[in-house]
């Protein structure tokens, strides 16, 4: 099954004098691009959690936090004064600049933010205290991943839609290419009957006649693009770390489709190609949050 390069997770753990949440969210991108926000007492054990969400994501950019709950914290803790102005003062300008209301709750917002709590306690972290974030950070990476893999199914069932479709659109243009031939044929004997009436060539005209058609016919393009259709289901059943592959073959497809309305040269058969350009679209912007 594929997976999706979209997805959320989050998970606690209770250590004791403190409760630490971790949060890790991911988006599409072309390679690994991680941004990790982790409070000073955990800031070790970084390299740690960036070699995990690479083993287990591959691809993707990803926001990582972990953070202390004030709320859930016990024993004293100091406000760093100018963390929380900095965040104070830059949320207060992006309001003015996008109009957007600064919130009533605006402090406890602050204060949640990293590193503007700290607490008096020592900030040396235990082994048994690490085994439990360590654990809760495991957590959250395969809630992420599970989200990915929801995703990533929905993702399969929009694919296989937009492909059946495309494929019905391709059947669908064959009486019109029939039909195409001999419209284009009555044309231009029609045409060479007003230039020069009934004086002409009957043998060189139909092999100029044969030789017109053929630069128009699609049926090399057909096989392509069919070929392309049944490739792209089959590396879609590949299951996940397939998403640069699909985008090529939805490119390929692309110029097939693009070929085809190029020789189609009849209104009904165009009409047909830009609904399959339609469809072809919307693979092409879903493909992009494929792994």
């Amino acid at each position: 099954m594929i997976q999706s390069m979209t997805g959320y997770g989050k998970a606690t753990a209770e250590t004791g004098s403190r409760k630490v949440i971790v949060e890790i969210k991911s988006l599409n991108s072309k390679a690994m691009d991680i941004s990790a926000k982790i409070i000073p007492a955990y800031r070790d054990k970084e390299l740690d959690i960036r070699s995990r969400i690479t083993a287990a994501l591959e691809r993707g950019k990803v926001d990582f936090a972990l953070y202390i709950d004030a709320a859930g914290q016990t024993g004293a803790q100091t406000i760093n004064a100018a963390v929380f102005n900095s965040y104070l003062q830059q949320i207060e300008s992006l309001a003015l600049k996008t109009e957007y209301r600064v919130p009533d709750d605006i402090i406890s917002t602050v204060l949640r933010m990293p590193e503007v709590l700290s607490s008096n306690q020592q900030e040396e972290v235990s082994e048994e205290e690490w085994q439990a974030v360590s654990k809760a950070v495991d957590q959250a990476i395969q809630a992420l991943v599970d989200y990915r893999k929801v995703e990533g199914a929905a993702l399969e069932k929009k694919f296989r839609e937009k492909i059946t479709n495309i494929s019905a659109l391709l059947a669908s243009v064959e009486p019109y290419e029939k039909e195409r031939v001999n419209k284009i044929k009555e044309r231009m004997r029609a045409s060479m009957l007003d230039a020069v009436g009934k004086n002409y060539d009957e043998n060189r005209f139909e092999q100029e006649m044969i030789f017109y058609i053929e630069k128009l016919d699609i049926s090399e393009e057909k096989q392509r693009l069919s070929n392309h259709l049944d490739y792209f289901i089959k590396t879609l059943e590949e299951g996940h770390g397939q998403g640069k592959k699909l985008g090529f073959i939805a490119q390929e497809m692309g110029r097939e489709i693009n070929t085809l309305g190029s020789k189609s040269n009849q209104a009904e058969m165009q009409n047909i190609v830009v609904r399959m350009k339609d469809e072809l679209e919307q693979i092409k912007e879903q493909v992009l949050n494929v792994m």
